[in-house]
Parts: structure tokens; C-alpha cells; sequence
């Protein structure tokens, strides 16, 4: 090893890069969908059915290709299974909606994904989901309740995350 190289902090030069950012609204989109489910959030009334799309067009190319690959159709082949021969709540419906959403996209729909007209789509998405929630918490300050502080956190995100992909 040689003593003359200096060892020092090291910085990352794209800590926001777009697939980092993808990652963060896939993970918000998927806590927004959950958050009822686990009973983080009492009073997130905001409508679900819109965080498919929106998961369809921020979600990381990886992610999209496993969804659309042989074992996203097996996985969707299993729960639609399920589904046949058992009850599932409405909440739980929504992850094998967004699996069939994404196999049977037809290929312009796929298409408009990483693409500003996609962008603009998921913004006009998040800010609608960003408005049912803080009209449905009364103001701002009640939807950073400890009661609904993860939604209200993943709402952000969701909002911030194609804003900062537009820029």
C-alpha cells in the first residue's frame, strides 16, 4: 500500500441521481398504499386507486422488468389465485393491481415512462393525492400529526420526487 495517498472524506457526486429517486418514490408509493394496512396513518382518506398509475410510471426500470418478466406473471398467475379462492381486503388488492396494470400496459403506455410528459403526468398524480390529504387532515400542521406523519411523509415525496426529476 502505498504511504504517500492521502486518505480523506469522499464525496458522492450524484447522491440524487434519478434512479435514487425512482427507489424513493417507489418506496413512498408503496408505503401510501400500506400505510392503512398497518395502521400508521388513521386519517389518510386520500384514494388509493391513483397510486397505481402513479407507481406504473415512477417505479425503477428493475423493478418494471420483473414485474414484466416470467416471474411477475407467475407472481400475478398466483395471486389472482388466491384471489379466486379467498377473501382479500381491498387494500391488499392494490399491489396485484398494480402487477396486472403493469404486464398488460400496452408498449405507448410503457413508453411514456422517464419521458417529461410521464413526469408531468406522475406531478399532476402526486399533487392530487398532495391535496385529498392535507384538505382531508384540515391544514398542514394537523397532517404532521403523529398519527399521520409517515402518509404525510411519503406524500412529500411522492410530490418532490418527479419535481426534482422535471429540474
Amino acid at each position: 500500500m502505498n504511504k504517500n495517498r492521502r486518505r480523506g472524506p469522499v464525496c458522492l457526486a450524484a447522491p440524487l441521481a434519478a434512479q435514487n429517486l425512482q427507489w424513493i418514490s417507489t418506496i413512498s408509493s408503496a408505503s401510501l398504499s400500506l400505510s392503512r394496512i398497518l395502521m400508521f396513518a388513521k386519517g389518510t382518506a386520500i384514494p388509493k386507486s391513483f397510486v397505481v398509475p402513479l407507481f406504473a410510471l415512477q417505479a425503477p426500470a428493475s423493478i418494471i422488468s420483473w414485474i414484466k418478466g416470467e416471474y411477475g406473471v407467475w407472481t400475478a398467475f398466483l395471486a389472482l389465485l388466491v384471489r379466486l379462492f379467498f377473501y382479500i381486503p381491498g387494500e391488499l388488492e392494490l399491489p396485484f393491481i398494480a402487477l396486472l396494470v403493469i404486464i398488460v400496459a400496452p408498449y405507448q403506455v410503457m413508453n411514456l415512462r422517464r419521458t417529461q410528459e410521464g413526469l408531468i403526468v406522475s406531478l399532476v398524480i402526486a399533487g392530487y393525492l398532495a391535496f385529498q390529504h392535507f384538505t382531508r387532515a384540515g391544514s398542514l400542521r394537523k397532517a404532521f400529526d403523529q398519527g399521520s406523519i409517515i402518509a404525510t411523509l411519503a406524500i412529500v415525496c411522492v410530490v418532490a420526487v418527479p419535481c426534482f426529476l422535471l429540474v
